[in-house]
């Protein structure tokens, strides 16, 4: 018999989401905060990485209401809400764009790709989009 047969908990995986798109444009980044958030309902343990044009994603006041989409920083407030508490920004890719911590919508990880890497390493699962 299985441990998970014998204790009944359900086997958590580490999942790590890399989120590298501009919020608008394509469906990536909002593909992979849906899947993300479907992982935290089954209680994995997620991770939510921001990375390169990712980072636009956190970026404050944004209205897609002129592109008729959905304004995707309002759904990322939701990602604490669903237990996903490993927010990381990269660091590098914020400065690459001009862009500093205060310049989006809330309190975020700020790491280096060093972290990134690490974290990657230990996930049992990675989505790059």
């Amino acid at each position: 018999m299985s441990d998970k047969a014998a204790n009944n908990a359900p086997l958590k995986k580490s999942i790590t989401f890399i989120s590298r798109s501009a919020p608008y444009g394509r469906d990536n980044s909002q593909l992979c905060l849906e899947m993300a958030l479907a992982c935290a309902v089954f209680e994995q343990n997620v991770n939510y990485v921001f990375l390169d044009d990712g980072v636009y994603q956190l970026v404050g006041a944004q209205n897609a209401s002129a592109i008729d989409a959905k304004t995707l920083g309002n759904a990322l407030e939701t990602l604490e809400l669903y237990g996903i508490e490993n927010i990381c920004v990269d660091e590098d890719s914020l400065n690459q764009r001009n862009l500093m911590a205060k310049d989006l919508l809330g309190e975020f990880k700020l790491v280096n790709r060093s972290l990134i890497t690490a974290l990657i390493r230990q996930s049992d699962c990675v989505f790059n989009l």
